[in-house]
Parts: C-alpha cells; sequence; structure tokens
C-alpha cells in the first residue's frame, strides 16, 4: 500500500518499488448507477427468454420498452456480461 503523507520516501519512489502506475494510486472507481443496473437486469431478462436475440434485436426491443439506449451501449453490456 502507498503511502501518500510519508516524510521518508516518495510517492514515486514508492511506486517504483512495488512496480505500479502512478496515476493509479489517484483512481478512484466510479459507482454503477441505478439506470445501468436496471438496463443490465432487463437485457438479462430479454437474453433469458430468447437466447438467439444478439444486440440489435435486444436493443430494438429495449427501445419498445421505452429505453434511450443505441446498440453500442448494449453490445458493450453484453460484452461484459459474457452474453454472445
Amino acid at each position: 500500500m502507498v503511502e501518500k503523507d510519508s516524510k521518508e520516501i516518495t510517492v514515486k519512489r514508492q511506486c517504483e518499488l512495488l512496480d505500479i502506475n502512478r496515476t493509479s494510486i489517484y483512481y478512484t472507481p466510479v459507482p454503477i448507477s441505478p439506470e445501468e443496473i436496471e438496463i443490465k437486469h432487463k437485457i438479462d431478462e430479454i437474453y433469458t427468454r430468447w437466447p438467439t436475440y444478439g444486440y440489435r434485436r435486444i436493443t430494438a426491443m429495449l427501445k419498445r420498452y421505452g429505453y434511450e439506449i443505441n446498440r453500442k451501449r448494449v453490445r458493450r453490456y453484453m460484452s461484459r456480461s459474457e452474453l454472445k
């Protein structure tokens, strides 16, 4: 673990010793939005019911349900979920 307030050794040197990128210690992950969780659940629901549907058909189904979403986002969510 890198100690940012250390007086003895700099952050740069600590990162060198640990062989990690210095920018990675300042990164704070962005929390997943409730909208994203809802869309992912809906994609999973559609895919479970129709496993032959690809990202284009699932995008069309989501649009019918009233979601404002494009095919690239659906494809990204499906690939992260390892669907098709």
